[in-house]
């Protein structure tokens, strides 16, 4: 590891999303036939050995066996299918559509947002995103026919995926409850079906408009498949991007050199400490490969032939940290930090290769524009936010983010 790679200016090396019990060693592991794999070069190896791996993860092998239709989802689409796919709705993610299309959007309702945090003298922020993502994913999908309030809420008890945990005291009714509480994603599924998928739809048959729903129409997609590409969609753009937000007001809001740094810099710098950010706690700590074809690994003098059919189990959080690719150091948070050649300032956190996150920019561009209008407020946080963990996804929860305006600061005005 060269020297370069380290980090000029630390800024503390406390993780506020470190899951208790995760390893970061050994580099490659193989525990009961699943490969583990936790280095960074070969993380971002197996990511893009498009021809040797398939999706493995979000439930993507059982959800194929009950597929029906001709076009499967794009989070579980491989091989040329898949390029094609991407390739055709990679306009709606471009920089340039952001800025001509949704910056205004996202830019009115931070604005908006942010007032009302000032008018009440604070506020829960995750409740608040809630609402900001899915008003800006639904721009992007094509949903916009229906209450946005409404429409997040739907989308958040969908998401709100029950506990497996058994009941300490079974019976009859403990059964009851738990079969209530499996149905439910299903009836908000079915809600959001009816509610918000349909009337996008029915206006998109009648004026097709630039957005993901009026492609999939154009392409022959039903009525089913195009509310499941929306659920794909609404997860990456609303789920994630919130708890990101969350995440990284946590950080800036803790560390006022930070905060200052990021208020004064210009927005390609305010994006390298939000990716140095994302580098550290990305939202999915996990993603997962079914190899198709003998893949070989090398790491260093080491050597792994991973046989055709194997699971491998790619560490996100493990990887970024990594530090024979970014230094002893790689667990401090520096968005001066240099970097290998063709690895990213935010590491893994988007993914690598045909699967990398199409919003990518999306996402970094809503959380600034919120951002800096809401840190410009005297905010302090009333009290340290609470953690949880979605399995499904391995992906973090940031809640109860309780925000409070302290009334004795002028708030700064946005430049």
């Amino acid at each position: 590891m060269s020297d370069d790679a380290r980090c000029p200016v630390p800024h503390g090396d406390r993780r506020r999303t470190a899951r208790p019990g995760e390893p970061a060693a050994p580099r490659v592991e193989v525990l009961d036939g699943v490969w583990h794999v936790r280095s960074l070069p070969l993380v971002r190896q197996v990511l893009r050995e498009a021809d040797a791996t398939v999706q493995a993860g979000f439930n993507a092998e059982a959800a194929r066996e009950g597929l029906t239709g001709s076009h499967p989802p794009v989070l579980f689409m491989d091989g040329p299918e898949h390029r094609r796919h991407r390739t055709a709705t990679a306009k709606f993610f471009t920089p340039a559509t952001v800025s001509r299309r949704y910056r205004a959007l996202m830019e009115e309702r931070a604005d908006e947002l942010v007032q009302r945090i000032r008018r009440d003298g604070g506020g829960e922020l995750s409740a608040i995103t809630l609402r900001y993502s899915v008003e800006v994913a639904a721009q992007v999908v094509g949903l916009t026919n229906s209450d946005t309030d409404g429409m997040a809420r739907r989308l958040e008890r969908f998401f709100a995926v029950p506990s497996a945990r058994a009941p300490q005291r079974p019976g009859p009714a403990a059964r009851v409850r738990s079969a209530l509480a499996a149905l439910r994603p299903v009836w908000a599924m079915g809600v959001f079906h009816v509610r918000d998928v349909r009337p996008a739809v029915a206006a998109r048959r009648a004026q097709p408009q630039e957005d993901v729903v009026s492609h999939l129409l154009e392409q022959g997609y039903t009525e089913r498949e195009i509310l499941t590409e929306c659920l794909t969609y609404a997860a990456a753009g609303m789920a994630t991007t919130r708890e990101f937000i969350a995440v990284a007001a946590w950080h800036l809001l803790e560390d006022e050199r930070l905060r200052r740094a990021y208020l004064d810099a210009d927005e390609p710098g305010r994006h390298t400490i939000l990716h140095e950010i994302l580098r550290l706690e990305p939202v999915v700590g996990h993603l997962y490969r079914r190899s198709t074809r003998e893949l070989v690994l090398e790491d260093g003098d080491e050597r792994h032939a991973v046989p055709a059919g194997a699971l491998l189990d790619l560490y996100v959080r493990p990887a970024n940290t990594d530090p024979e690719a970014l230094g002893e150091d790689a667990r401090q948070l520096c968005p001066e930090r240099s970097r290998p050649r063709g690895i990213r300032p935010e590491a893994m956190s988007f993914g690598d290769g045909a699967h990398r996150c199409p919003g990518s920019f999306i996402a970094i561009q809503e959380t600034d524009i919120f951002l800096q209008r809401l840190l410009r407020l005297p905010l302090e946080l009333a009290r340290p936010p609470r953690l949880a963990w979605v399995d499904l996804i391995a992906a973090y929860e940031v809640r109860d983010v309780a925000l409070r305006v302290r009334q004795d600061v002028p708030a700064q005005p946005v430049p």
